[in-house]
C-alpha cells in the first residue's frame, strides 16, 4: 500500500516505511520529528522542472508529464523506491508542497501502480 502524506503533518504508526520524495530538505521540520527511513532525493523532479513548475496549478498536466519522463529515465531512483515497495507491505510518500493535488507523490504512486 502506498500512502502520500505531507511531512509537516505528525508521524504515525500506520505510516510505514516512510520516503522523503523532495530535493529540498523541508523548512521548520527537524530530522527528528520528521522519522525518515529513507530520503530519496534523487527521485525528485530536478531542479530545472522544480522553477518551471513552481507549483502552478495551470501547469500541472504539463509538469506530471515532464516528470514522468524524468523518473521513468532516472532508472537507479525508481528502481530502489520499487525495491522499497516490495520489502514493505505500506510505505507512505512524503512531501512539502502545501497544494496537496500538485505533488511529486501523486505523480510517483500513479506510476507505481
Amino acid at each position: 500500500m502506498i500512502k502520500l502524506k505531507r511531512i509537516y503533518n505528525k508521524a504515525e504508526k500506520d505510516d510505514g516505511f516512510r520516503v522523503l520524495v523532495d530535493r529540498l530538505w523541508p523548512r521548520g521540520v527537524s530530522k527528528e520529528e520528521a522519522k525518515l527511513d529513507l530520503w530519496l532525493k534523487e527521485i525528485a523532479p530536478s531542479n530545472d522542472l522544480r522553477k518551471w513548475f513552481h507549483h502552478d496549478p495551470k501547469k500541472w498536466k504539463e509538469f506530471k508529464e515532464k516528470y514522468k519522463e524524468e523518473v521513468l529515465k532516472n532508472k537507479q531512483a525508481f528502481h530502489k523506491l520499487k525495491q522499497v515497495l516490495k520489502e514493505h507491505k505500506v510505505v507512505t510518500l512524503l512531501y512539502g508542497v502545501k497544494d496537496e493535488r500538485c505533488s511529486e507523490a501523486i505523480v510517483l504512486k500513479e506510476l507505481l501502480k
